[in-house]
């Protein structure tokens, strides 16, 4: 099997909706349309022909700076680097300098603002104490209509797939480690930083300079105050504050007691 049927056959699994038509070709941006074409086979299916294959590679294209695939309802800007083994589906808007690494998935509709890269190796000390670049063979995910500001830089992973979930909104400034996986409708403000293997649910809203330790994990429907350090598991939905963060009231009962103390002294 030629590896054109197999990155149609991984695009087709990773979710599509119309198969569009191309319309035309803007001056340093691909600007598309789409357009529904009968016949095209379902999500759903579990078998998969040859011609099919064919048929929904036709709508991707080869990106001409670094390889990748891209639909043609992409809108993507001509400095864009979208490596080889990446995949760019349908209506995603791809903004200036943005690198996409090989075998990252951008699922549709997906906004990438400017010089934000997805995709990206770890590091780690050696033996000698010395800095060494990590190889990390796994894949970034991105899911549905999930938008992500400028300077935002997601790591591919090396044991599981760095995963954001579906209309998942990502500010500017923000680091997401290796393995890290972001549930639904998730909220991170501006210089969030999360470390890897973090597991965070569905509806979690992370203020601006929230920080997360690796390999915790948060649950769904939890609201973190800006500053906020995350040191242990989140078990229960809510609001929580402070470093090392606890629930919100806890929070505000210690910084009344600071500033009653604060107070009596001399």
């Amino acid at each position: 099997m030629t590896m054109a049927i197999h990155l149609s056959k991984l695009a087709l699994l990773r979710s599509f909706t119309p198969i569009p038509r191309l319309i035309s070709t803007a001056t340093g941006r691909y600007r598309f349309s789409a357009c529904s074409i009968e016949g095209a086979p379902s999500s759903g299916s579990s078998t998969w022909s040859e011609d099919d294959a064919n048929r929904n590679h036709q709508e991707f294209q080869k990106w001409p700076n670094g390889g990748g695939m891209f639909h043609k309802t992409a809108c993507i800007e001509s400095t864009a680097l979208i490596e080889i083994g990446a995949v760019v589906h349908s209506e995603c808007v791809i903004a200036a300098n943005v690198h996409i690494g090989s075998g990252t998935i951008v699922g549709p509709a997906v906004k990438i603002g400017e010089s934000t890269k997805v995709g990206g190796f770890g590091f780690f000390v050696d033996e000698h104490g010395s800095m060494r670049k990590k190889l990390q063979m796994l894949s970034a995910r991105i899911g549905n209509h999930v938008e992500i500001g400028a300077n935002t830089c997601i790591d591919r992973g090396s044991w599981r797939d760095t995963v954001i979930g579906d209309h998942s909104k990502i500010d500017n400034l923000v680091q997401i480690g290796h393995n890290v996986v972001i549930g639904k409708s998730c909220i991170l403000c501006g210089q969030v930083g999360i470390a890897g293997s973090v597991t965070i649910g569905d509806h979690v809203t992370l203020g601006g300079r929230v920080a997360v330790r690796d390999h915790v994990s948060i649950v769904s429907k939890v609201r973190l105050a800006a500053n906020s350090a995350v040191t242990k598991d989140i078990k229960e939905s809510g609001d929580y504050g402070g470093f090392p963060a606890v629930p919100i009231h806890e929070w505000r009962k210690q910084i009344a007691t600071l500033q009653t103390l604060k107070k009596r002294t001399p």
